[in-house]
């Protein structure tokens, strides 16, 4: 597990992942490292609103948050309310608008490794 806690720390390989490890190597590892993990079930998410409304759900969304892409977005590179030294967005199941979540997701994670801080997403 040490090789996988050690690899979660490199901003450069951070980015968007099918999970190839257990979850519990994954959970177990994101623990040690301090990083803030958000698990959104989008396995029976009906459209982009059911999309946008378990995202919120689970990174805990701000009260300003618009239920758009705009707003997922600046909510997903602001996380001043989970601070953490890196994060990790686990995601069951296939999302209906899963191009462009993965779009969003892309620019996430490019938002991130500006600052120095990782932030995987991982779908299992």
């Amino acid at each position: 597990m040490s090789g996988l806690c050690a690899r979660l720390m490199k901003v450069s390989e951070a980015g968007i992942y099918r999970l190839n490890c257990t979850l519990d190597d994954l959970l177990d590892s994101a623990d040690v490292n301090g990083f803030a993990v958000f698990d959104a079930n989008l396995a029976d998410a009906r459209g982009k609103g059911e999309v946008l409304a378990e995202l919120a759900r689970v990174i805990k969304a701000p009260d300003w948050f618009g239920h758009n892409w705009d707003a997922l977005v600046d909510s997903l590179c602001d996380l001043s309310w989970r601070p953490a030294p890196g994060y990790i967005l686990l995601l069951r199941g296939d999302a209906p608008e899963e191009q462009e979540l993965n779009d969003i997701f892309e620019a996430v994670v490019t938002y991130w490794k500006m600052q120095g801080k990782p932030f995987w997403i991982f779908y299992i």
